[in-house]
């Protein structure tokens, strides 16, 4: 069937069946993660990235193009996680910019969503990198406008974006050697065309397999789960925010009687989310009558999970509590504070005994959103808030996050947990904001860092054969040394980090090593490197076995 236009509602549904399938396929996306250590996240990252904007799209009852796609790009980049849910989160946001104005989106239109998309996302990163999600996304735009003039059909155009999108996902590895070498396609890449490839099946109806997957118990699941942020909305018009399953639906149920629920809900309330497969039903709305709402599902099969919360209730919790927090916050500003990530309680514990202010929960297996990091410079009460990332893949948030804080945030691009505690040393309050931005990065950039963890698959990465289980030693976030005994990769990896200007070697031992087994391995340390000091942290850190800083 063809579709000339898709109007704000079938825009939700498709943006919010994307989502679906990308938190269903999630593991496997992050699987394809090239370094085969515990810590692949892509699919994590982009899924609770578009999981933020499905919370934006249901926390009101837009019907025009433009408001959804602007509600899914705000709530993308309150939520972008990792670099890989930036990214998505500023393709939404083209998408968004491109739709302003517009009720319903043509051809002509979706394909300038995806250049602007395309365009938003290369803007976003210091040194784009072909091969990745923004090749993806940059291919798929260049054909969608070259075949808009010739298709009146936004499903053929839609098609025609799928078949570009996987031909150079399967691209990726010639352009990337080390995709190659592993063996994999880009998984931003890929998480990026599981989104349109779940848009898609919401414009067609046409059925998704990896849509519904089996749970433990080996039961049907269904995609995902309702996110509904209820502070988000600005008046309460309806207010009991009700959430069930049509869990046994009549053998001969028609997706018209489920199509007609939804039109039925919509004139009881907003809010409105019906996904359906046949075999199970899904329903949220928020609606002055709840029973009334369940009354028509009963049509439909039986009922199961139903909850009901009354928003009213929690809105004026909500108030007292922010009242509360106004007045805390009343006393006068704070000319510096500083925002650190980790992961760890003894990392968070050095952190906060280097007088950080905020210690935000992350690291490599746990990217904070870029609204976790506003919200942290937010809660300093400081003028100037200093943020230290601490990751590679966290950078690119923490820039982001400038935008959703009034505050002057400098971002120092610390790759590293004992980069970050380097620079929270140099950290002097009498200092200028950048003065104290370049003595921090100096004070950084002097500490070379190696993280020892084990392989979790067999590969081949950098000309190296890895084999499960493996122990890997990442120097400055390469791998640099593999080997079966975990001190023995410790000590090697130290070797080719000290030099004749070493002077201090540090030890985090992570939260599966015992302190004697650490204290054993710095007592050979010292012995090996006796014109070094060397010193022993707790940093509790988990999956990592050892952090290890030289400087």
């Amino acid at each position: 069937m063809a579709i000339a236009r898709i109007d704000g509602m079938q825009l939700k549904e498709m943006f919010a069946s994307g989502a679906s399938l990308l938190v269903n396929n999630r593991e496997q996306v992050d699987a394809l993660n090239v370094f085969p250590v515990p810590d692949g996240d892509t699919g994590t990252n982009m899924s609770q990235t578009i999981t933020s904007a499905i919370k934006e799209i249901n926390a009101k009852p837009y019907t025009s193009a433009a408001d959804v796609a602007n509600a899914a790009a705000r709530g993308a980049l309150r939520g972008a996680r990792g670099n890989s849910g930036v990214i998505l989160s500023q393709i939404l946001r083209g998408f968004g910019k491109a739709a302003a104005g517009h009720e319903e989106i043509d051809c002509e239109l979706f394909a300038q969503m995806l250049r602007q998309g395309a365009n938003t996302a290369y803007k976003a990163v210091m040194k784009p990198k072909e091969g990745t999600i923004l090749t993806v996304i940059r291919v798929i735009a260049e054909e969608a406008e070259e075949a808009r003039d010739k298709r009146d059909d936004i499903v053929d155009l839609f098609k025609l974006v799928l078949n570009v999108g996987d031909a150079i996902l399967k691209r990726t590895p010639e352009m990337l050697p080390v995709l190659k070498q592993a063996g994999v396609v880009d998984s931003g890449g890929m998480g990026l065309m599981v989104v349109l490839r779940g848009m898609y099946a919401a414009l067609t109806g046409e059925p998704v397999d990896a849509i519904v997957t089996e749970s433990a118990e080996g039961k049907p699941g269904m995609p995902g789960e309702f996110v509904d942020d209820h502070e988000a909305i600005e008046e309460i018009k309806f207010g009991y925010c009700t959430e069930f399953i049509v869990s046994h639906p009549r053998p001969d149920m028609k997706e018209s009687e489920v199509a007609r629920l939804r039109r039925r809900l919509e004139r009881i309330g907003d809010c409105v989310l019906v996904i359906a497969d046949m075999n199970v039903v899904k329903v949220h709305v928020h609606t002055n009558e709840p029973g009334k709402a369940l009354q028509y599902a009963l049509e439909l099969g039986e009922l199961d999970s139903i909850k009901i919360d009354n928003m009213f209730e929690e809105r004026r919790e909500r108030d007292a509590k922010l009242a509360e927090e106004a007045a805390a916050k009343a006393a006068e500003q704070k000319e510096y504070g500083i925002v650190a990530v980790a992961l760890g309680q003894g990392l968070v514990d050095i952190f906060k005994n280097l007088n950080v202010d905020q210690v935000v929960d992350g690291g490599q297996t746990m990217n904070p959103s870029i609204q976790d990091l506003a919200q942290a410079c937010d809660a300093t009460n400081a003028r100037n808030v200093i943020i230290l990332p601490n990751n590679t893949n966290i950078i690119l948030a923490a820039q982001q996050a400038t935008e959703l804080t009034e505050r002057n945030v400098i971002v120092l691009p610390t790759k590293s947990v004992p980069m970050g505690i380097s620079a929270a040393l140099a950290f002097d309050p009498n200092l200028s904001p950048e003065e104290n931005e370049a003595a921090m990065k100096e004070a950084a950039e002097l500490v070379h860092t190696a993280s020892i963890t084990y392989a979790v698959r067999d590969t081949n990465y950098d000309g190296q054969e890895i084999h499960e289980h493996d122990i890997m030693g990442m120097l400055d976030n390469k791998l640099n040394v593999l080997g079966q005994d975990l001190d023995q990769v410790c000590m090697d990896i130290t070797d080719h980090m000290v030099n004749e200007d070493s002077g201090l070697i540090t030890v985090y031992y992570g939260q599966d090593i015992a302190e004697p087994d650490a204290q054993a391995l710095c007592d050979r340390l010292a012995e090996t490197y006796p014109d070094c000091d060397v010193e022993l942290q707790n940093g509790g850190q988990p999956l990592y076995y050892y952090l290890i800083a030289v400087e």
